[in-house]
């Protein structure tokens, strides 16, 4: 008998500390409706929302709306507009509850911001409060209120949940600046290297441009930004050009290019392919001086030309059978037809080259000045050269748009 009243008083003495590690249920908390500002939800469900957290928790007794709600009618900015320290205070008094909560739930941008206080009814002081800022997930709200009610009392929350409900402060996205469009002409020169240096200095009677390889260029750019932020922007460049109008030659050409300006100096990068219309035909060159005495370029029409008045009034080649015209070949192994060269006799084509560019756009005010070197290279050859634009910003838009 004295042992069962010993248990019995043991458990007794130690019912207290039980209670208390599961909770402290007599300190008693209310909550109020937070002020919901362009979020889709309503206050009193973001308020259910709370209450369900904090009893999770474990330390008080929540009171209910409809333990509230004789008080809460009872009055009316009680149901209305309840959210500074003074009303609940005075509402918590009415509840008499130890604690109450308030706050608020904004939608900022793409952002949400909860705001969360806690009252000690009796001091008027604030017992604990903590703001922080969502991501734009609304359906997430009661997870945002649990992380915010345990960081808050200080208990542990899970970092990857953390993590997948934290706004991210994104890049700031150039919406002060807008579009800035460096669109406008463009003038320069050129220098021609490899088979297009040969092709220009050629003579004219062997089908060549017959010109100096240098040529100016003068044309007009238009771009797109498609990607812009403070330090980096995209771009997509359309460029008409047309070349060589001192020296009487008509070298028009269209270059779309991808291009990256990076920083606040304007420094870009560019690249693309680019089309223009050249003539030109199959031929050889007589790089051996078989039938020449200056390595010339015959085209297929000039060696047919050729071989006709040199070997087909000759009797002796003439009784060899050969009654076409004879393969270049036959004559040199290095000869032959089968690849194509610059020819202004020859058929008219498309001419395609790929575009590097690098270059930098000085400002002075609304004045752009976009300096670049390029090299357009094409098989066997292509133009290095240095173009400079200038134009006037005269309007902004803004690239979210």
């Amino acid at each position: 008998m004295k042992a069962i009243f010993f248990i019995l008083a043991t458990v007794f003495s130690l019912a207290p500390c039980f209670t208390f590690a599961s909770g402290d249920s007599t300190v008693s908390i209310a909550v109020t409706n937070p002020n919901v500002n362009l979020i889709n939800s309503k206050p009193d469900v973001i308020a259910k929302m709370i209450r369900l957290e904090l009893n999770k928790l474990n330390k008080f007794y929540v009171m209910d709306e409809f333990d509230m709600s004789d008080v809460v009618n009872s009055n009316e900015k009680f149901k209305t507009n309840c959210f500074g320290m003074s009303c609940l205070n005075e509402l918590g008094k009415a509840l008499k509850v130890k604690y109450i909560v308030g706050g608020s739930y904004d939608l900022l941008g793409q952002k949400i911001a909860i705001s969360l206080k806690i009252i000690d009814v009796e001091s008027g002081q604030v017992y604990k409060n903590g703001i922080r800022e969502f991501d734009n997930q609304q359906a997430e709200l009661q997870r945002m209120t649990e992380v915010m009610l345990r960081e808050m009392f200080g208990l542990p929350v899970d970092k990857e949940l953390i993590d997948r409900l934290t706004y991210k402060n994104e890049p700031i996205t150039s919406n002060n600046v807008g579009t800035i469009a460096n669109n406008g002409p463009r003038v320069g020169l050129a220098c021609m290297v490899g088979s297009m240096y040969e092709f220009a200095t050629r003579k004219s009677i062997y089908g060549g441009m017959d010109i100096f390889p240098v040529v100016s260029m003068i044309g007009y750019q238009e771009e797109i930004q498609y990607v812009g932020t403070e330090k980096f922007s995209a771009l997509l460049e359309g460029i008409i050009n047309i070349s060589g109008l001192e020296q009487g030659k008509f070298i028009p050409s269209i270059s779309i290019l991808n291009g990256f300006r990076f920083g606040k100096r304007g420094w870009e990068f560019a690249f693309g392919p680019a089309f223009g219309i050249k003539r030109s035909s199959f031929g050889f060159f007589d790089t051996h001086n078989k039938f020449s005495t200056d390595q010339r370029f015959f085209s297929e029409s000039d060696w047919n030309n050729y071989a006709y008045e040199e070997y087909y009034t000759d009797p002796t080649f003439s009784q060899g059978g050969y009654f076409q015209t004879p393969d270049p070949s036959y004559f040199h192994p290095d000869y032959n037809l089968d690849n194509k060269y610059g020819d202004m006799n020859g058929s008219i084509g498309i001419n395609t080259m790929f575009v590097l560019a690098f270059g930098r756009t000085f400002r002075a005010g609304s004045l752009n000045l976009p300096v670049n070197v390029f090299y357009s290279s094409q098989r066997n050859g292509g133009m290095v050269g240095i173009n400079v634009g200038f134009n006037v910003t005269t309007s902004k838009t803004n690239i979210n748009n």
